[in-house]
Formats: structure tokens, C-alpha cells, sequence
């Protein structure tokens, strides 16, 4: 039997389970026996926590109501009645039950009950940082003394003294938000969880989301079509082509699981749709109100911080976890307090205020904290610039970046059609429970672990690459710092091209037109990225820029590759209302797609001319793009230098054709009355953009346009789907593949283990990205990949991208170390997806070797420098070496999401000493490793010592990073998904 549904956003019609906090039910429904002694009572209490539930309800009612979420269910009487006796008797038994309060109406009546802080009447939360406030809120309200404890709690409220201690708190977030690049494989993982679960003989129908999800595609949209009206339907109907298997797949899964919404291709990015719609800011479920808060499978998922509402990203598995109720372990983070004053000076734009903040955290060093803004500064800030800044907490390293709600945050949530009612009881409940910031009254003085100050004055205009983003370059000091990379070795500054050769002119023919290419040339300008396409500002001002151009007769050479991929729908609608996108289309900004595009390096191919004149003359191509990550062979291939920048300031560089000018001093281009036209000509002023953003960004814009998106579109809608409940596998597909994670698995952990005799796959310096490990990208044609898809029948045309085939490991296996801007030290200098296999000495590609090895029963690691997994939150990035059979990674640091994959997946992360290198060690990677770890897990401890051995006599000591109780109870039983399929099975 096949179903068709032709709403886009499918909810599932019948109430799930939801992880309760009562000790009484657990200790009435649960079997006496205890698990396993070597973990705390936490770490194993998933299968209790599910044994006593109650309904859940959440996209099956609209939140926006100001209806309480009960009265709106009321129809449901028997299950109603049940959850109000489970309520009632929950209630009386919550160790905090003392503190629910009640929230009154301004007109009679209530809103609903709240745990309220102030009612603890405890001096110290008065002091806490808004953000930790909110992990205080959440511990309270799930506090059952068994997945959460009164301990736990205390922690928190002692954050000031308990934080520089990394004490470990669990924490529940209220959602889960998933792109369908990471969205494709959560769902094969569920689906190959329930198999693994019907193998075991337990109940597969189990394995179901007791959180709400919310899944936005956005990732699959290509720039195959640019510069025409008609780009949006041709790339969606190219991205359908590719990808009516995966969309199939996820529509299954939005069927098959419960509490699982799906939003359609061409609705937007995640960020955006989930700031503008998803965002609840406060929930009111069952007649409780609390924060929302959400962890998400994409690392950007920080950009709901600009709203008030905590979210950042984890692993795709980790994820997966929480949507099956499983606590989240976390380390208590430090907060650093980032004072703002004053006010942006005329011209100076959002995205030259968070790159500028991104460099000085970086520089701080903020990675596994939190960023909480505060001062007089913040009034100055519209909601789309805090988002902006929000956004890009993975540049600079933090796990938030969090703006506490204030009157900007209600603003806003009334342009985006949130009801008044609504935003009227978010008001009151932060208010009440002391998580509201009122800057038109005295402040409390609050305790951070440090501070930074910046005044807004100070900021200037900037842009930041060539290949990292936080590498800012002041506007004034472009074309010095340009000449500087010419000349400076290869490196993330620097790409050694000779003084004779930096003048180089390749001349070319483009379509019968004469053409030419230098280094520098600007061959990809996008306007893209939720980090940019979510602020009107930044969107009109480069409207207003292509309007000047137009008017003083300039245009974009037609060589250059230009798109506009809007975040949603809203974007499309003010730039018509304010008269301004026909003169982004008359410089060939045509609307492409709604999705990230370009930002995640879907930027299509270059024109044939130009792609051949790039590799046949070895020209440093030049991409200008309003995203988020510039790292080396993201964007493109071909463009080796790649610049962030604000939407206006990518039309800039679009008309001027190059990055190396000085704009203060050289003329963009000549205009039609025969005059240098500069930079100051085209560049509008603070009050201008002020004036368009005023007159054209309507509320009705924003109902108008997620009223449209419940509704789906025609391609999405005629998408067949099976009903069951288990997903049949189809051994010939290439995108959608049965995992082997689970194949032979039995209710017994495989244990802890060490590492013998491995031989070293790779050999890493520094700021090794997931983009580097897992690229997202173009499929290589001579790569490992191309050749799998090309054996099964699939011709290079189709060979989509790695994101797109996430749901086919054997494709992302092949995919694993595929970047071709990589560099392994065993290739002494040969850039490219390589390594040397020690034992015979031959280079191969890194799948070859690492098959090779396995076929030989040969354990491997790899070595790393500083910053290792940097970048997106990647599952893959730890799947892939997990499969190739990487035994574990030592580094001198990890990324924070990163690093939690690894021991996801059952890999080792180890630290070198401070001080200490492979190098500094006189490591090459030609030795075999054997890392002492005891095979009983109750002998290990997190942040242990651990002994590493080598085969030339070297011995050196590393930090083992497995950060608490629950990592290691992971690692026990080889993997987060294998230890909860073994308990749930046990109910």
C-alpha cells in the first residue's frame, strides 16, 4: 500500500511517548535489576526514562494559539483525561514541585504553570548569565533524581564556583532541528535502528522521536542555472531529478515516525525558516511553559541564539540520541560576557560587525563556551544582526552565541506573524521567571568567566579569506594583504606564486566574446548563506548597490558566475515590494533557488571557457561569497581564494571583476559618461538602506509566506510513499543503503579496548576540517566514489554530491579524506586525496589504503595538529574513518562537536601534552602505535593519562578525551546508537 500526503508538513496524527520526570512512575513501571556498575545511575536510565510516559503533543497543534496547547487538544477526551490524573499525580511528586507556579492572564485565567526561579529565592541564580539560567530552568523542570538530580541542580545554581571544575550536567533540549543533507542519514539510522531492534526480538516501534523534529530541505539546491528568470524552476527541477529518491526517503520517515515535521525543497534554510517559524521562543505544552531550546545537526543551528532561545549544533548522531530521549551529557560551560557600546558608523554593515567579532574571539579563545552579549550596545542591534552574529558561533568557536530576550527580540517575533497573544505570554513568562532583559531598567550585575568590550564605532568594513573566515582584511587593506598571499608560502595565507608569474593574463573566448582571467579574478559572486540572506539590511543595501551601478551604467562581466539564493520566501517578496531586484537581475543576481547553495559549495559548475582557463594557466580564481565558511575546495574546485563578505560588498566585487583593488583609491569601472566610477559612487548610506527596510519589510510577508510552505509544492506532493513502518532496503540504490553498524550485534557490549601495532593512515598539520575528512561537495571523477556510482550505472551528470549521497555509506566511505585540497605530511608536499601504504610503500588513494590495511587485519590511526574537525557538525566526518577502520585520532586539539563524534562512533580521541607535536616529537608516521587502554572500562577515568607506544622505541603520553561517564559508556559499548538500541531492548 502507497500513500500520497499533499501537505508538505507532515505531522504525525496520533500522540507519542515522552521521557517523564517522576521517580515514583519509573520505580512502579520499571524491572529492579541495575545495569552494568561501572556507569552512574544517569548514564543508563534511557530505558526507564521511556517506561514511564505520557502522551506528546507538538506539530499536531499550532503553537502560535494563544489557546493554551491543551484546550486546543480537548477533543481527544480519553488520552486528555489520562495525562491530566498522570499530570495531577507527577505534579505532587516532582522534587521541585514546591516552585510551580502559576502565570496569570492580564485578563483572568492563567497561561499555564512554570518552575520559577525567583521562588527559590537562592542569591546566586540572580547572578547567572541568561544562558546558563536556562540550563537551570530545563535541570529543574526534568529533575527526577534519576536522569537528572537535585546534585545536578545545585551544580548549576553553583555555576560561578562548579564551572572552571568541568563538572558534567545532563540537559534535555525541547527540540531537534535537522537539514535533509544530516537529516538523511539521522533518518537511516533510525530506519536501520529498527531493524536492529527487530533482530534483537525487541519492539521496533521503539525507536521513535519523543521530541519534536523539524527537517528543512535545504542543502540539495544547486546553482546549475544562473543569470535567468526562469534559474529557480530549472534548479528545482534538476534538484528533484537528483533527488527524488532521498526526498521519498524523508517523506517515508516523516510518515513512519512519529513527532516528525518535514518543511519541502524550496522553503528556505533551515536557520532561517527556524528563526522566522519554528522558533517558539516559549513552549506551553500540557499546561507547562518553559524556554524552548534545540540542538541541531548543523552547526549554524546557533543562529536561533540571536532570538533568545538556546541552540547550538551537535553530531547527526548525538542528535539522534536526543531524539530518543536520551539526556544530553555536557560539560558545565564557562560564559564569556561580550559588552557592546555605541553604534555602527555610517556603511559599516552587520556582516563587517561578526566578522570582526569572530577574529576577537578566535583570538580570545572561546571554543566549548558559551558567548552571552549584553550592554548599551545591544539597542543599536537589530534582531537580524544579533541572528548574523549569532550564526557564526562555529567560526569563532563558541558553543552560543547568545543574545538574552529583550524588546527587540517581541519585535521582532510581531513582524514575523507570531500573534500579539502569543507574544504577550512569551513576555510574561520570561519576565516572571527573571530570563527577560529590561535595558530601559537598572541592571543586575551578573558573573561571567571573562569579558570582552567592543565599541560598534569601531567597526570598519572588511571581508575575510582567502581561506579561513576568521582571517578578517580591513576594505582599506585588501590589495596589500592580496599581494602578501600572492607571495607568502602556501598556507592559510599564503599561496607562493613567483613575483614573474603574478601578472599572468590568460585570454579566452567566452561564448565568442573576448575574455580574461588573472589571479584575483572574481569568477563566483554569491549572495547566499542564511548568515546574510535573514537580514534585510544587508539584502536591500545590495539591492541599492546594483540599483547605483545600473544607473551610473556599470555592469558585472558576464564570465562571472552570479546567483542570489534567498533563506526564504520573505527575501523574494520585500525585494519586489521595494523595486529593487530587477536591478540585481540586471547584473545577473537572478534568484536561483531557497537554499544554502553556494555556502555548502552547491555553486554548479563554472562555464566550460572559464574552468579551462583557470586549470590550463594555474590561476588563482577568486570566489566573493555572503557565507559563513571559505575553507580551501568548500566553494569550488577551481577558486582557490575565497572571500566572505556582505551582499552589497559582493556586488562590488562582482563589478569590479577582482579582488585585488584598493577601493578607496582605484575606480570599479568606467561609466556610460565615459568617467571612473568608484567605490563611494555605488555605496549607500546607513539612513538610505534604513529607509527601504522600513517601506518594504511587511508581517503580512512572513504569514504570507509560511501559510504557503504548509502547503507544499506540486513536485513534493506527488511523491508516493510506503506506509510501513519498517524501511524496505534496496540493494541497488546509490543513495539511500542499509549501514553495517549493526551487523552481528548481540545484547552484549564489545568492551573497552586499546590500539596494537596500528599503522598511521594520515599524517595532519593544523585546522584539519570535517569539510577536509567528509567533503560535501562535487564527486571527483577519478576519485574512489566516482568509480563505485560509475559501476553501478550512474553516469558522471548524476553523480550529485557527497552531502546528497549521506544516506549510501559505501559512497561516503569512498568519500572519506576526498578532499582535493588535501595535505598528509606522508606526501611530503603533494596536495590531494592520498596517503602511502607504510608496509609496501605505494601512494594510494586514502579508501585504497585503508582497505588494504583492514584486508590485512591492520589497526589505524591518524595524527593531527591543532583544531582537528573544525568546521560543520559532520557526522560522517566520524562515520567515514570509523568504517575505514580508524582505531583513533591523535591531535593536539579537537573541535568541540567533532570530537564528540569520534567517541559516538567508538573512536579514540587523544591529546598530545601541551607543548607537544608529532613533530616536537619526532613523529613522521612511518611507525606502528599501540595505545595502552585497560579492556575494562571501570578502569578508565575521563581525561585520563594513556601511554602511546611505538615501534621505534618512542613512548609519549596523551590525554585520553573521553569528557565524562556517559562518553565512556558509549565507548564500551562501541558506539551512542549500539548502547541505546541494547537498552531499549531491555525493557
Amino acid at each position: 500500500m502507497y500513500i500520497s500526503a499533499s501537505s508538505s508538513l507532515l505531522r504525525a496524527s496520533r500522540p507519542t511517548l515522552f521521557s517523564s520526570s517522576f521517580k515514583t512512575l519509573a520505580s512502579t513501571l520499571l524491572p529492579k535489576s541495575s545495569p552494568s556498575s561501572f556507569v552512574n545511575h544517569r548514564s543508563l536510565s534511557f530505558v526507564r526514562s521511556l517506561r514511564c510516559s505520557v502522551p506528546r503533543w507538538s506539530h499536531g497543534v499550532d503553537w502560535r494559539s494563544p489557546v493554551s496547547l491543551r484546550a486546543q487538544i480537548r477533543a481527544v477526551a480519553p488520552v486528555i483525561q489520562r495525562l491530566e490524573r498522570n499530570f495531577a499525580t507527577m505534579a505532587a511528586e516532582h522534587s521541585f514541585k514546591g516552585i510551580l507556579t502559576s502565570l496569570p492572564k492580564p485578563g483572568g485565567g492563567e497561561y499555564g504553570k512554570f518552575y520559577s526561579l525567583p521562588a527559590l529565592n537562592d542569591p546566586r541564580i540572580d547572578k547567572l548569565p541568561y544562558s546558563i539560567r536556562i540550563l537551570l530552568e530545563s535541570a529543574i523542570r526534568n529533575c527526577d533524581n534519576f536522569q537528572v538530580t537535585k546534585e545536578d541542580v545545585e551544580k548549576i545554581i553553583d555555576w560561578e564556583n562548579s564551572s572552571p571544575k568541568q563538572v558534567e550536567i545532563p540537559f534535555k533540549p525541547a527540540r531537534v532541528l535537522l537539514q535533509d543533507f544530516t537529516g538523511v542519514p539521522a533518518v537511516v539510522d533510525l530506519a536501520v535502528m529498527r531493524d536492529a531492534m527487530n533482530n534483537l526480538g525487541s519492539d521496533s516501534n521503539k525507536i521513535n522521536p519523543l521530541v519534536p523534529v523539524d527537517l528543512v530541505v535545504d542543502h540539495s539546491v544547486q546553482v546549475d542555472v544562473a543569470r535567468s528568470e526562469n534559474a529557480v524552476q530549472a534548479n528545482m527541477d534538476l534538484e528533484f531529478q537528483r533527488n527524488r529518491e532521498r526526498f521519498a526517503f524523508l517523506k517515508w520517515g516523516s510518515t513512519a515516525f512519529h513527532n516528525m515535521l518535514v518543511v519541502p525543497p524550496g522553503s528556505g534554510i533551515v536557520h532561517q525558516v527556524n528563526l522566522e517559524y519554528l522558533g517558539r521562543v516559549v513552549f506551553n505544552k500540557d499546561g507547562v511553559l518553559y524556554p524552548d531550546s534545540v540542538v541541531g545537526t548543523d552547526s549554524h543551528t546557533t543562529m536561533i541564539d540571536g532570538l533568545g532561545v538556546a541552540g547550538w549544533g551537535v553530531g547527526g548522531i548525538e542528535a539522534e540520541a536526543a531524539m530518543l530521549g536520551q539526556p544530553m551529557s555536557m560539560v558545565l560551560p564557562g560564559v564569556v560576557g561580550f559588552k557592546l557600546s555605541g553604534k555602527l558608523r555610517n556603511g559599516v554593515t552587520a556582516t563587517d560587525l561578526v566578522l570582526t567579532v569572530t577574529q576577537m574571539l578566535r583570538k580570545h579563545g572561546v571554543v566549548s563556551k558559551f558567548v552571552e552579549f549584553y550592554g548599551d550596545g545591544m539597542g543599536e542591534l537589530s534582531l537580524a544582526d544579533r541572528a548574523t552574529i549569532a550564526n557564526m558561533s562555529p567560526e569563532y568557536g563558541a558553543t552560543m552565541g547568545f543574545f538574552p530576550v529583550d524588546h527587540v527580540s517581541l519585535q521582532y517575533l510581531k513582524l514575523t506573524g507570531r500573534s500579539d497573544e502569543t507574544v504577550a505570554m512569551i513576555e510574561a513568562y520570561l519576565r516572571a521567571n527573571n530570563l527577560f532583559v529590561d535595558y530601559s531598567e537598572p541592571q543586575q550585575e551578573r558573573v561571567y568567566s571573562s569579558f570582552l568590550q567592543l565599541d560598534l564605532a569601531d567597526v570598519e568594513p572588511c571581508i575575510s579569506g582567502p581561506k579561513r573566515p576568521h582571517d578578517r582584511v580591513p576594505l582599506r587593506d585588501m590589495k596589500a594583504d592580496w599581494h602578501s598571499c600572492l607571495d607568502n608560502q602556501v598556507g592559510f595565507k599564503g599561496f607562493a606564486i613567483p613575483k614573474e608569474a603574478q601578472d599572468k593574463v590568460a585570454k579566452f573566448s567566452f561564448h565568442g566574446q573576448p575574455a580574461e582571467l588573472k589571479h584575483g579574478s572574481v569568477v563566483i559572486a554569491a549572495i547566499t548563506s542564511c548568515t546574510n540572506t535573514s537580514n534585510p539590511s544587508v539584502m536591500l543595501g545590495a539591492a541599492l548597490v546594483a540599483k547605483k551601478a545600473c544607473e551610473l551604467g556599470l555592469q558585472v562581466k558576464p564570465w562571472v558566475k552570479t546567483s542570489l539564493a534567498p533563506g526564504s520566501g520573505v527575501v523574494t517578496k520585500y525585494l519586489l515590494q521595494s523595486g529593487l531586484q530587477k536591478y540585481l537581475n540586471q547584473q545577473g543576481f537572478h534568484i536561483v533557488g531557497y537554499g544554502c547553495t553556494t555556502c555548502i559549495g552547491n555553486s554548479g559548475d563554472l562555464d566550460d571557457s572559464v574552468a579551462s582557463a583557470i586549470a590550463e594557466n594555474d590561476i588563482i580564481g577568486s570566489a566573493v561569497l555572503s557565507g559563513n565558511r571559505n575553507f580551501e575546495g568548500r566553494v569550488h574546485p577551481l577558486t582557490r581564494a575565497n572571500y566572505l563578505a556582505s551582499p552589497p560588498l559582493v556586488v562590488a566585487y562582482a563589478l569590479a571583476g577582482t579582488v585585488d583593488i584598493d577601493f578607496d583609491k582605484e575606480p570599479i569601472g568606467t561609466g556610460k559618461d565615459g568617467k571612473s566610477v568608484y567605490f563611494r559612487d555605488i555605496w549607500p548610506s546607513t539612513e538610505e538602506i534604513a529607509e527601504v527596510v522600513q517601506s518594504s519589510v511587511l508581517p503580512a510577508m512572513f504569514k504570507s509566506t509560511y501559510e504557503a510552505i504548509t502547503k507544499g509544492n506540486p513536485m513534493w506532493n506527488q511523491l508516493s510513499v510506503p506506509a510501513s513502518s519498517l524501511y524496505s532496503w534496496d540493494p541497488k540504490s546509490t543513495y539511500i543503503h542499509e549501514p553495517p553498524y549493526f551487523k552481528g550485534m548481540t545484547m552484549d557490549p564489545p568492551g573497552a579496548h586499546g590500539v596494537k601495532d596500528a599503522y598511521c593512515l594520515l599524517n595532519f598539520g593544523d585546522s584539519i576540517t570535517t569539510d577536509h575528512i567528509s567533503p560535501a561537495g562535487s564527486i571527483h571523477k577519478d576519485s574512489p566514489a566516482a568509480k563505485y556510482l560509475i559501476e553501478r550505472g550512474v553516469e558522471r551528470k548524476d553523480f550529485n554530491s557527497y552531502g546528497s549521497r549521506r544516506g549510501n555509506d559505501e559512497v561516503m566511505a569512498r568519500g572519506t579524506f576526498a578532499n582535493i585540497r588535501l595535505v598528509n605530511k606522508l606526501l611530503n608536499g603533494e596536495v590531494g586525496p592520498k596517503t602511502v601504504h607504510i608496509p609496501s610503500g605505494e601512494k594510494l588513494s586514502v579508501f585504497d589504503a585503508a582497505i588494504r590495511y583492514k584486508d590485512a587485519g591492520h589497526e589505524t590511526i591518524i595524527l593531527a595538529g591543532a583544531e582537528y574537525g573544525s568546521g560543520s557538525s559532520r557526522d560522517w566526518a566520524a562515520k567515514g574513518p570509523m568504517l575505514l577502520g580508524v582505531k583513533a585520532v591523535i591531535a593536539k586539539s579537537f573541535e568541540r562537536i567533532h570530537r564528540s563524534n569520534l567517541v559516538g562512533m567508538g573512536i579514540i580521541p587523544l591529546c598530545f601534552k601541551s607543548g607537544q607535536d608529532a613533530d616536537t616529537l619526532g613523529l613522521t608516521g612511518h611507525e606502528r602505535y599501540t595505545i595502552g587502554l585497560p579492556s575494562n572500562i571501570s578502569e578508565i577515568k575521563p581525561g585520563q593519562d594513556v601511554t602511546v607506544t611505538t615501534d621505534t622505541g618512542k613512548s609519549f603520553t596523551c590525554t585520553a578525551r573521553f569528557d565524562t561517564e556517559v562518553e565512556l559508556a558509549y565507548f564500551n559499548h562501541g558506539g551512542i546508537l549500539p548502547y541505546v538500541i541494547r537498552n531499549l531492548s531491555k525493557q
